[in-house]
Protein backbone atom coordinates (compact mmCIF):
# COMPACT_ATOMS: atom_id res chain seq x y z
CA UNK A 1 0.00 0.00 0.00
CA UNK A 2 1.60 3.09 -1.15
CA UNK A 3 1.97 6.20 1.56
CA UNK A 4 -0.40 9.06 0.70
CA UNK A 5 2.87 11.27 0.35
CA UNK A 6 4.44 9.04 -2.19
CA UNK A 7 0.46 9.53 -4.47
CA UNK A 8 0.70 12.73 -4.17
CA UNK A 9 4.79 13.09 -5.20
CA UNK A 10 4.07 10.60 -8.02
CA UNK A 11 0.74 12.93 -9.69
CA UNK A 12 3.05 15.75 -9.39
CA UNK A 13 6.29 13.91 -11.02
CA UNK A 14 3.58 13.16 -13.50
CA UNK A 15 2.98 16.53 -14.08
CA UNK A 16 6.19 17.23 -14.59
CA UNK A 17 6.94 14.72 -16.96
CA UNK A 18 4.06 15.30 -18.70
CA UNK A 19 5.71 19.23 -19.19
CA UNK A 20 8.61 17.82 -20.18
CA UNK A 21 8.09 15.82 -21.99
CA UNK A 22 5.00 16.80 -23.56
CA UNK A 23 2.95 13.38 -22.58
CA UNK A 24 2.17 11.70 -19.42
CA UNK A 25 4.38 8.80 -18.06
CA UNK A 26 2.93 5.49 -18.35
CA UNK A 27 3.81 4.52 -14.34
CA UNK A 28 5.41 5.86 -11.81
CA UNK A 29 8.07 3.42 -9.84
CA UNK A 30 9.23 3.95 -6.00
CA UNK A 31 11.52 2.47 -3.97
CA UNK A 32 12.69 3.66 -0.57
CA UNK A 33 16.01 4.44 0.93
CA UNK A 34 16.94 2.31 4.25
CA UNK A 35 18.54 2.34 7.66
CA UNK A 36 20.43 -0.39 8.94
CA UNK A 37 19.48 -1.34 12.47
CA UNK A 38 22.33 -3.01 13.22
CA UNK A 39 24.56 -5.38 10.86
CA UNK A 40 27.15 -3.20 9.12
CA UNK A 41 30.00 -4.33 6.67
CA UNK A 42 28.49 -8.52 7.39
CA UNK A 43 26.78 -8.82 3.98
CA UNK A 44 29.44 -8.57 1.77
CA UNK A 45 30.62 -11.62 4.22
CA UNK A 46 27.53 -13.30 3.81
CA UNK A 47 26.32 -12.55 7.46
CA UNK A 48 23.11 -11.04 8.72
CA UNK A 49 22.29 -8.07 8.85
CA UNK A 50 19.06 -6.16 9.89
CA UNK A 51 18.02 -2.84 8.23
CA UNK A 52 14.37 -0.96 7.67
CA UNK A 53 13.04 0.33 4.55
CA UNK A 54 12.31 4.10 5.40
CA UNK A 55 10.03 6.96 4.34
CA UNK A 56 12.69 8.99 1.82
CA UNK A 57 12.22 7.41 -1.32
CA UNK A 58 13.52 7.28 -5.10
CA UNK A 59 10.79 8.18 -7.76
CA UNK A 60 10.44 7.28 -11.45
CA UNK A 61 7.85 8.06 -14.41
CA UNK A 62 8.85 6.07 -17.29
CA UNK A 63 6.92 5.44 -20.75
CA UNK A 64 8.67 3.84 -23.67
CA UNK A 65 10.47 6.35 -26.37
CA UNK A 66 11.74 6.23 -29.39
CA UNK A 67 15.60 5.91 -29.97
CA UNK A 68 17.29 6.58 -27.06
CA UNK A 69 16.66 6.03 -23.56
CA UNK A 70 16.44 9.31 -22.44
CA UNK A 71 16.42 10.88 -18.54
CA UNK A 72 15.63 13.67 -16.76
CA UNK A 73 16.78 13.89 -13.12
CA UNK A 74 13.97 16.63 -11.02
CA UNK A 75 16.82 16.95 -8.25
CA UNK A 76 19.92 17.87 -10.17
CA UNK A 77 18.45 19.08 -13.44
CA UNK A 78 20.38 17.67 -15.73
CA UNK A 79 19.72 14.79 -18.67
CA UNK A 80 20.96 12.02 -19.70
CA UNK A 81 20.72 9.90 -23.51
CA UNK A 82 21.89 7.10 -24.20
CA UNK A 83 21.47 4.08 -27.19
CA UNK A 84 19.44 0.90 -25.46
CA UNK A 85 21.15 -2.26 -25.98
CA UNK A 86 22.72 -3.91 -28.01
CA UNK A 87 24.69 -0.60 -28.48
CA UNK A 88 27.54 -0.20 -25.99
CA UNK A 89 26.35 1.51 -23.16
CA UNK A 90 29.58 4.19 -22.05
CA UNK A 91 30.64 4.69 -18.45
CA UNK A 92 29.07 7.95 -16.47
CA UNK A 93 29.72 9.37 -13.85
CA UNK A 94 27.15 11.01 -11.02
CA UNK A 95 23.70 9.72 -10.93
CA UNK A 96 23.66 8.80 -14.45
CA UNK A 97 26.06 6.03 -14.11
CA UNK A 98 23.54 4.01 -12.15
CA UNK A 99 20.74 4.25 -14.30
CA UNK A 100 22.65 2.98 -17.10
CA UNK A 101 24.19 0.66 -14.95
CA UNK A 102 21.08 -0.86 -14.18
CA UNK A 103 20.37 -0.91 -18.22
CA UNK A 104 23.53 -2.48 -19.00
CA UNK A 105 22.94 -5.13 -16.48
CA UNK A 106 19.56 -5.95 -16.96
CA UNK A 107 20.63 -6.13 -20.81
CA UNK A 108 23.45 -9.00 -20.06
CA UNK A 109 21.13 -10.65 -18.29
CA UNK A 110 18.58 -11.30 -21.29
CA UNK A 111 16.13 -8.60 -20.68
CA UNK A 112 14.51 -6.85 -23.11
CA UNK A 113 15.10 -3.09 -22.72
CA UNK A 114 13.64 -0.80 -25.23
CA UNK A 115 13.60 3.21 -25.97
CA UNK A 116 11.93 4.73 -22.95
CA UNK A 117 11.90 8.29 -21.30
CA UNK A 118 12.50 8.43 -17.53
CA UNK A 119 11.86 11.24 -15.20
CA UNK A 120 13.52 10.86 -11.83
CA UNK A 121 12.77 12.48 -8.38
CA UNK A 122 13.35 12.09 -4.59
CA UNK A 123 14.00 13.02 -1.00
CA UNK A 124 16.34 10.42 0.14
CA UNK A 125 19.73 12.53 1.29
CA UNK A 126 22.67 11.96 -0.96
CA UNK A 127 26.01 11.07 1.28
CA UNK A 128 24.48 10.39 4.72
CA UNK A 129 23.90 7.06 4.76
CA UNK A 130 20.66 6.37 3.69
CA UNK A 131 21.29 4.45 0.37
CA UNK A 132 19.94 6.54 -2.08
CA UNK A 133 22.14 4.50 -4.36
CA UNK A 134 20.22 1.42 -4.08
CA UNK A 135 16.79 3.47 -3.90
CA UNK A 136 17.83 4.99 -7.58
CA UNK A 137 18.55 1.59 -8.82
CA UNK A 138 15.74 -0.52 -7.44
CA UNK A 139 13.30 2.16 -8.44
CA UNK A 140 14.41 2.26 -11.91
CA UNK A 141 14.54 -1.23 -12.23
CA UNK A 142 11.01 -1.45 -11.08
CA UNK A 143 10.26 0.95 -13.85
CA UNK A 144 11.63 -1.04 -16.41
CA UNK A 145 10.29 -4.41 -14.65
CA UNK A 146 6.89 -2.95 -15.45
CA UNK A 147 7.27 -0.81 -18.23
CA UNK A 148 8.68 -4.17 -20.75
CA UNK A 149 7.03 -6.73 -18.94
CA UNK A 150 10.02 -8.64 -17.15
CA UNK A 151 7.91 -9.74 -13.93
CA UNK A 152 11.18 -9.95 -11.69
CA UNK A 153 11.06 -11.35 -8.24
CA UNK A 154 11.80 -8.96 -5.72
CA UNK A 155 14.82 -10.83 -5.25
CA UNK A 156 16.33 -11.23 -8.52
CA UNK A 157 15.34 -7.27 -8.85
CA UNK A 158 17.34 -6.14 -5.84
CA UNK A 159 20.39 -8.87 -7.41
CA UNK A 160 20.50 -6.81 -10.83
CA UNK A 161 20.98 -3.87 -8.28
CA UNK A 162 23.57 -4.93 -6.54
CA UNK A 163 25.28 -6.02 -9.65
CA UNK A 164 24.97 -3.28 -11.56
CA UNK A 165 26.80 -1.08 -8.56
CA UNK A 166 29.69 -4.00 -8.47
CA UNK A 167 30.14 -3.85 -12.17
CA UNK A 168 29.23 -0.96 -13.32
CA UNK A 169 29.53 1.81 -10.47
CA UNK A 170 32.45 -0.19 -9.21
CA UNK A 171 31.49 -0.53 -5.81
CA UNK A 172 31.88 -3.47 -4.06
CA UNK A 173 28.81 -3.37 -2.32
CA UNK A 174 26.69 -6.14 -0.73
CA UNK A 175 22.98 -7.28 -1.21
CA UNK A 176 21.76 -5.61 2.04
CA UNK A 177 20.83 -2.13 0.29
CA UNK A 178 18.97 -3.43 -2.80
CA UNK A 179 17.10 -5.92 -0.99
CA UNK A 180 15.23 -4.11 1.75
CA UNK A 181 14.85 -1.51 -0.91
CA UNK A 182 12.80 -4.02 -2.47
CA UNK A 183 11.36 -6.17 0.25
CA UNK A 184 10.42 -3.67 2.76
CA UNK A 185 7.96 -4.02 5.08
CA UNK A 186 6.01 -1.03 6.70
CA UNK A 187 6.13 -0.65 10.61
CA UNK A 188 8.97 -3.87 9.99
CA UNK A 189 12.69 -4.19 10.20
CA UNK A 190 13.98 -7.10 7.20
CA UNK A 191 16.17 -9.44 9.04
CA UNK A 192 18.26 -10.84 6.06
CA UNK A 193 20.50 -13.82 5.84
CA UNK A 194 22.94 -12.35 3.59
CA UNK A 195 23.71 -16.14 2.26
CA UNK A 196 21.07 -17.70 1.62
CA UNK A 197 19.25 -14.47 1.02
CA UNK A 198 16.17 -15.49 3.52
CA UNK A 199 14.47 -12.52 5.12
CA UNK A 200 12.19 -12.72 8.18
CA UNK A 201 10.06 -9.61 8.41
CA UNK A 202 10.48 -8.64 11.87
CA UNK A 203 7.62 -6.08 13.66
CA UNK A 204 8.64 -2.99 15.31
CA UNK A 205 5.91 -2.11 17.43
CA UNK A 206 8.10 0.68 18.72
CA UNK A 207 5.42 3.77 18.20
CA UNK A 208 3.11 1.78 21.33
CA UNK A 209 6.33 1.89 23.38
CA UNK A 210 6.78 5.52 23.21
CA UNK A 211 10.12 4.70 21.43
CA UNK A 212 11.28 6.15 17.77
CA UNK A 213 14.24 5.48 15.47
CA UNK A 214 16.23 8.34 14.19
CA UNK A 215 18.99 9.14 11.88
CA UNK A 216 21.02 12.15 12.57
CA UNK A 217 23.57 13.00 9.75
CA UNK A 218 27.53 14.27 10.86
CA UNK A 219 27.26 16.16 8.39
CA UNK A 220 30.62 14.42 6.65
CA UNK A 221 29.74 13.05 3.03
CA UNK A 222 30.74 9.64 2.11
CA UNK A 223 31.43 8.80 -0.96
CA UNK A 224 31.70 4.87 -1.40
CA UNK A 225 33.95 4.88 -4.09
CA UNK A 226 36.71 6.86 -2.88
CA UNK A 227 36.70 5.57 0.63
CA UNK A 228 38.25 2.52 2.27
CA UNK A 229 35.04 0.21 1.36
CA UNK A 230 36.54 -1.64 -1.20
CA UNK A 231 39.49 -2.10 1.05
CA UNK A 232 37.62 -3.59 3.75
CA UNK A 233 36.01 -5.98 1.16
CA UNK A 234 39.30 -6.57 0.42
CA UNK A 235 41.16 -7.25 3.99
CA UNK A 236 38.35 -9.59 4.59
CA UNK A 237 38.75 -11.72 1.12
CA UNK A 238 42.74 -11.61 2.43
CA UNK A 239 41.46 -12.82 6.01
CA UNK A 240 39.27 -15.65 4.54
CA UNK A 241 42.21 -16.93 2.60
CA UNK A 242 44.64 -17.34 5.45
CA UNK A 243 41.85 -19.48 6.84
CA UNK A 244 41.02 -21.29 4.07
CA UNK A 245 44.35 -22.60 4.31
CA UNK A 246 44.97 -23.01 7.85
CA UNK A 247 41.23 -25.26 7.30
CA UNK A 248 42.51 -27.18 4.40
CA UNK A 249 39.20 -26.57 2.40
CA UNK A 250 37.19 -24.49 0.45
CA UNK A 251 35.37 -20.92 2.06
CA UNK A 252 33.11 -19.03 0.49
CA UNK A 253 32.89 -16.49 2.55
CA UNK A 254 33.20 -15.86 6.75
CA UNK A 255 29.54 -17.85 7.33
CA UNK A 256 31.98 -21.11 6.09
CA UNK A 257 34.02 -20.50 9.39
CA UNK A 258 32.40 -21.42 12.97
CA UNK A 259 33.63 -18.64 15.36
CA UNK A 260 35.54 -21.23 17.61
CA UNK A 261 37.45 -21.68 14.38
CA UNK A 262 38.06 -18.28 13.85
CA UNK A 263 39.02 -18.09 17.72
CA UNK A 264 41.36 -21.04 17.12
CA UNK A 265 43.14 -19.35 14.06
CA UNK A 266 43.18 -15.70 15.08
CA UNK A 267 46.63 -15.98 15.81
CA UNK A 268 48.04 -16.78 12.24
CA UNK A 269 46.57 -13.54 10.88
CA UNK A 270 48.35 -10.31 10.92
CA UNK A 271 46.60 -8.17 13.62
CA UNK A 272 44.50 -6.41 11.18
CA UNK A 273 42.69 -9.07 9.61
CA UNK A 274 42.60 -10.55 12.93
CA UNK A 275 40.32 -7.46 13.95
CA UNK A 276 38.49 -6.71 10.66
CA UNK A 277 37.36 -10.51 10.81
CA UNK A 278 36.52 -10.40 14.18
CA UNK A 279 34.19 -6.79 14.11
CA UNK A 280 32.26 -9.56 11.63
CA UNK A 281 31.55 -12.76 13.83
CA UNK A 282 30.80 -10.26 16.77
CA UNK A 283 28.29 -8.02 14.71
CA UNK A 284 26.87 -11.15 13.33
CA UNK A 285 26.45 -12.85 16.88
CA UNK A 286 24.62 -8.60 17.50
CA UNK A 287 22.30 -9.58 14.79
CA UNK A 288 20.95 -12.23 15.63
CA UNK A 289 20.41 -10.83 19.35
CA UNK A 290 19.07 -8.18 18.16
CA UNK A 291 16.55 -9.72 16.43
CA UNK A 292 15.77 -11.96 19.43
CA UNK A 293 15.38 -8.92 21.50
CA UNK A 294 13.20 -6.60 19.25
CA UNK A 295 11.05 -9.44 18.68
CA UNK A 296 10.20 -9.58 22.36
CA UNK A 297 10.32 -5.56 22.93
CA UNK A 298 13.42 -5.37 24.50
CA UNK A 299 14.71 -2.57 23.38
CA UNK A 300 17.06 -1.82 26.43
CA UNK A 301 19.01 -4.68 25.18
CA UNK A 302 18.52 -3.62 21.15
CA UNK A 303 20.11 -0.30 22.71
CA UNK A 304 23.23 -1.42 24.21
CA UNK A 305 23.65 -4.33 20.94
CA UNK A 306 23.68 -0.73 19.19
CA UNK A 307 26.09 0.72 21.08
CA UNK A 308 28.55 -2.42 21.11
CA UNK A 309 28.47 -2.83 17.22
CA UNK A 310 29.66 0.89 16.97
CA UNK A 311 32.63 0.45 19.05
CA UNK A 312 33.39 -2.35 16.83
CA UNK A 313 33.39 -0.69 13.90
CA UNK A 314 34.85 2.20 15.17
CA UNK A 315 38.03 0.36 17.02
CA UNK A 316 38.26 -3.50 15.05
CA UNK A 317 36.89 -2.15 11.32
CA UNK A 318 37.50 1.72 11.62
CA UNK A 319 34.92 3.41 9.28
CA UNK A 320 33.93 5.52 11.92
CA UNK A 321 35.15 9.11 11.97
CA UNK A 322 35.67 11.33 14.88
CA UNK A 323 32.70 13.46 13.98
CA UNK A 324 30.56 10.25 13.92
CA UNK A 325 32.03 8.85 17.35
CA UNK A 326 30.82 12.34 19.17
CA UNK A 327 27.26 12.08 17.59
CA UNK A 328 27.56 9.10 19.22
CA UNK A 329 28.89 9.85 22.01
CA UNK A 330 26.60 12.79 22.81
CA UNK A 331 23.52 10.79 22.14
CA UNK A 332 24.69 8.17 24.73
CA UNK A 333 24.98 10.88 27.14
CA UNK A 334 21.53 11.92 27.01
CA UNK A 335 19.05 9.45 29.21
CA UNK A 336 16.41 9.38 26.50
CA UNK A 337 18.43 7.58 23.67
CA UNK A 338 18.65 3.73 24.41
CA UNK A 339 21.33 3.54 21.89
CA UNK A 340 23.01 4.98 18.88
CA UNK A 341 25.91 3.88 16.13
CA UNK A 342 27.03 4.50 13.22
CA UNK A 343 24.43 2.83 10.25
CA UNK A 344 25.89 2.18 6.33
CA UNK A 345 29.17 1.80 5.47
CA UNK A 346 30.53 4.77 7.27
CA UNK A 347 33.63 7.44 6.45
CA UNK A 348 31.45 9.57 7.08
CA UNK A 349 27.65 9.93 7.08
CA UNK A 350 24.51 9.39 9.38
CA UNK A 351 24.22 7.73 12.58
CA UNK A 352 21.12 5.88 13.84
CA UNK A 353 19.54 6.34 17.35
CA UNK A 354 17.26 4.54 19.48
CA UNK A 355 14.81 6.88 21.96
CA UNK A 356 12.45 7.66 24.52
CA UNK A 357 12.07 11.04 24.47
CA UNK A 358 12.87 13.73 21.13
CA UNK A 359 14.05 16.18 22.89
CA UNK A 360 17.04 14.33 24.00
CA UNK A 361 17.84 14.11 20.59
CA UNK A 362 17.44 17.80 19.66
CA UNK A 363 19.73 18.41 22.87
CA UNK A 364 22.30 16.02 21.43
CA UNK A 365 22.36 17.71 17.69
CA UNK A 366 22.34 20.84 18.98
CA UNK A 367 25.36 19.99 20.95
CA UNK A 368 26.91 18.63 18.00
CA UNK A 369 26.27 21.04 15.93
CA UNK A 370 27.84 23.49 18.65
CA UNK A 371 31.13 21.11 19.16
CA UNK A 372 31.75 20.64 15.56
CA UNK A 373 30.37 23.61 13.58
CA UNK A 374 28.65 20.51 11.01
CA UNK A 375 25.99 21.14 9.39
CA UNK A 376 23.88 18.18 10.87
CA UNK A 377 20.31 17.02 10.36
CA UNK A 378 17.58 15.06 11.73
CA UNK A 379 15.07 12.76 10.25
CA UNK A 380 12.53 11.03 12.58
CA UNK A 381 11.85 7.63 10.86
CA UNK A 382 8.91 5.37 9.98
CA UNK A 383 9.53 1.67 8.64
CA UNK A 384 8.14 1.55 5.18
CA UNK A 385 7.23 -0.41 2.30
CA UNK A 386 9.69 -1.65 -0.40
CA UNK A 387 9.87 -0.78 -4.02
CA UNK A 388 6.23 -0.75 -5.59
CA UNK A 389 4.24 1.21 -8.74
CA UNK A 390 2.13 4.12 -7.82
CA UNK A 391 -1.46 5.31 -8.97
CA UNK A 392 -1.45 8.24 -11.01
CA UNK A 393 -5.02 9.00 -11.02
Amino acid sequence: MPMIGSTDRARALGRAFERHYGHEPRLVARAPGRVNLIGDHTDYNGGFVFPAAIDLETLVAARPGHEDIAVWSVQFEQSDAFGPPPARIEHHGGWQGYVRGVVSVAAEAGLPVAPCELMIAGDVPLGSGLSSSAALEVAVLEALDALFGWRLPPVRLALLAQRAENTFVGVACGVMDPMVSALGKRDHALFIDCRSLETEAVPLHLEAIGVQIAVLDSGVPRTLATAGYNQRRQECEEGLAVLATHLDRPLGSLRDVDRREFEALRVELPPLLGARLGHVFSENDRVLLARRALATGDVTTFGRLMNESHASLRDDYEVSCAELDTLVELCGSEPGVLGARLTGAGFGGSAVALATAAADLDRALARYQEQTGRPARMWRLAAADGAALLPLD
